[in-house]
């Protein structure tokens, strides 16, 4: 996916990945109930600090902290910009 936005320095755009509509059971979940999703796919990454290149690369899928990283509404889709260091975990 092309992406016209690159980020600065340590910075990675992560695309979220959709909330659960359903539990594992069959239950539906309404909207007011939907909890943010917390695990995206890296759409962009910055060019890292000097001493400190990127370890993530465009396409990973990672785990993110709940509150972790800005929201950026881009050509009609939602993103999140963060740090390198708000990713927990590549999956």
């Amino acid at each position: 996916m092309a992406l016209n936005i690159r980020p600065l320095s340590d910075r990675v755009i992560v695309e979220p990945a959709a909330a659960e509509t359903q539990t594992a059971s069959g239950i539906i979940i309404p909207d007011t109930a939907k909890e943010k999703p917390q695990k995206g796919t890296v759409v962009a990454i910055g060019t890292g600090k000097k001493d400190q290149p990127l370890t993530v690369q465009v396409g990973d899928t990672v785990l993110y902290g709940k509150y972790a990283g800005t929201d950026l509404k881009f050509e009609g889709k939602d993103y999140l910009i963060m740090r390198e260091e708000d990713i927990l975990a590549i999956i």
